[in-house]
């Protein structure tokens, strides 16, 4: 435990004091507060046309003009802050000969690579908290009242749920820098697999749903209920439909689910707001799938690390 709290203060002050951390930051957090912003004042308009509730929610989820909402903001741009922190994690320490030296010490393998990741994944969760509480300040002193205590619970939820996204990220981008000596292959790696998770996965979700249940003129309700399911079923691959998923349902306390019925209505259909427990039980699998799958990648990388050559 020891060797543990060394590497991982030694990694956060790394993290915390390196120019490539304040950069991503500051890019994430000017363009979230941009459509923050603009969100806010739209919300403000149909506020003085009708009062409505949850409404510090809704500035996560709403968009205005040209800019997309946070959501889906943080949906998009949130692995590559993962990536970024984690693609060099291993080899950048073999690429300067530190590891041997590093480990020369006494300092347990599994210590460093445990300290590695937990310091990664404690710089995101204090990231996306910070960038969560700029969030909220502005909406205060733009909506002129503070969030519910209902609103409160929702929001911290949301930000447990990101930071499991983002930390799937960064375990994935350890696993290639333990697999790949050169930083540079890690890292197109890396991106290789969050343009797939992304963009391809959509492609390849329709392409399997057209061959297992074609859709034709005279296609029935139930051809087309079992494609749907088909791609839904595909897509769930990605972690980014799992995280939309679960932040959805988490941000919306009206969702119900992710039935047929509530895609063709699209919110058209008043429903009574769910409690927050009733709303995680509907994304308790996509969680469970963000957690295993976060575990997974740093499992695998842990066990190839454990049994690497360090010496040089």
């Amino acid at each position: 435990m020891h060797g543990l709290r060394v590497v991982f203060w030694k990694e956060l002050a790394d993290h915390f004091g390196s120019r490539r951390f304040m950069i991503l930051f500051l890019l994430i957090c000017f363009i979230g507060m941009a459509a923050i912003y603009i969100a806010a004042q739209t919300i403000g308009e149909e506020l003085a046309r009708a009062p409505t509730e949850f409404v510090f929610l809704r500035l996560f989820t709403s968009q205005g003009g040209a800019l997309p909402s946070f959501l889906s903001f943080l949906s998009f741009f949130g692995p590559l802050i993962g990536i970024i922190l984690g693609f060099d994690a291993v080899n950048s320490e073999y690429a300067r000969g530190t590891i041997s030296r590093v480990l020369a010490q006494p300092l347990f393998r599994d210590s460093w690579i445990n300290g590695k990741f937990l310091a990664g994944l404690a710089t995101v969760a204090v990231m996306l908290m910070s960038i969560i509480l700029i969030i909220l300040g502005l909406g205060i002193r733009m909506l002129g009242f503070g969030p519910a205590e209902e609103e409160i619970w929702r929001i911290g939820a949301f930000w447990g749920i990101s930071t499991i996204y983002v930390g799937f990220w960064l375990s994935l981008g350890i696993l290639f820098s333990v697999l790949f000596r050169r930083t540079t292959s890690s890292a197109l790696a890396s991106i290789a697999a969050w343009i797939f998770f992304t963009f391809f996965i959509y492609m390849l979700a329709g392409l399997i749903a057209d061959q297992i249940s074609p859709l034709g003129p005279e296609s029935g309700p139930e051809i087309w209920s079992r494609h749907e399911r088909i791609k839904d079923t595909v897509m769930r691959i990605s972690p980014a439909t799992l995280f939309e998923e679960a932040t959805t349902a988490t941000l919306v306390p009206t969702f119900r689910g992710l039935s047929l019925m509530a895609l063709l209505s699209k919110g058209e259909i008043p429903t009574n707001p769910l409690p927050l427990g009733q709303s995680l039980l509907i994304i308790w699998p996509q969680l469970v799938s963000l957690i295993a799958l976060t575990a997974i990648c740093f499992a695998i990388s842990y066990v190839i690390f454990m049994k690497q050559e360090i010496r040089p």
